[in-house]
């Protein structure tokens, strides 16, 4: 569930890129709306393209994430200014978080963001996301918390948000959302959906009112290591997200099978 972007050879290889990656990132935007991960038409999904330009693909500032097409999503540069012609605004103050995550990591090809209700509800406590189930647990010792600032509109901001993101494959942004960095937008999104349900059980399990069970810290680091393909098991599943992706598509093409126009 990875993949090396690098400049394509001639323009029509270019050109046969960029659509791969607009239909990918499209795919992903109607996931996030059908999984009800949406806030009206705020947060955003970027994609970096491929080649030395630093561009980078974003929604329609003002479109909801359910008419989000590949051939509407912006081109923009690392400021959030759009570089081809679009009858669509684009919010650049709302590019400040991303950018400075493209920027710093090579690896962030893809970056998501998040105001979901569980995802929000876990960003405001203090234990931030604790190991309450194998879903959590993915995100063990790699999740980076970011304490809250004020509306991302100042740059300064971005070297701390940087620095508590580290390497992490996902960022608590305290008292605002989440956040998740893929290889691919695909990998972006399953971090996502991996986390906001880790969140969901938190928070449910928090209501029951009853003291938790946490698993001891080498179960835990363990428990990461399998899912991150680390440790060593008797079995390895390689394919699994491969196959989890496949079946997102199919499941986008019934639902929203216009994502592609």
């Amino acid at each position: 569930m990875t993949e090396t972007l690098t400049t394509p050879a001639t323009a029509a290889d270019a050109a046969a890129e960029e659509l791969r990656l607009r239909r990918e990132l499209a795919a992903v935007y109607r996931l996030v709306a059908h999984y009800r991960m949406t806030d009206l038409i705020f947060t955003h999904i970027s994609q970096r393209l491929p080649g030395p330009e630093n561009h980078f693909l974003i929604n329609p500032y003002g479109l909801m994430f359910e008419e989000i097409t590949a051939s509407n999503l912006v081109k923009i540069d690392l400021d959030g200014n759009p570089v081809e012609p679009t009858p669509h605004p684009v919010n650049p103050a709302g590019f400040v978080i991303h950018s400075a995550i493209h920027k710093a990591r090579t690896d962030a090809h893809c970056v998501l963001h998040t105001h979901t209700k569980a995802g929000c509800a876990v960003a405001a406590q203090q234990g931030g996301l604790l190991p309450l189930n194998q879903m959590s647990m993915e995100f063990h010792n790699r999740l980076g918390y970011h304490d809250y600032e004020g509306v991302a509109l100042n740059l300064d901001e971005q070297e701390r948000l940087v620095a508590d993101l580290g390497g992490h494959p996902a960022l608590v942004l305290r008292n605002h959302g989440l956040l998740t960095v893929g290889e691919s937008a695909a990998q972006a999104f399953l971090r996502m959906y991996y986390l906001e349900k880790a969140c969901e059980i938190q928070v449910t399990a928090q209501a029951g009112g009853t003291p938790l069970v946490l698993p001891p810290e080498q179960v835990c680091e363990y428990t990461a290591q399998q899912l991150a393909g680390e440790a060593m098991a008797d079995f390895q599943d390689d394919i699994a997200y491969d196959l989890a992706w496949a079946a997102l598509l199919r499941l986008v093409e019934r639902i929203a099978p216009d994502y592609k126009d």
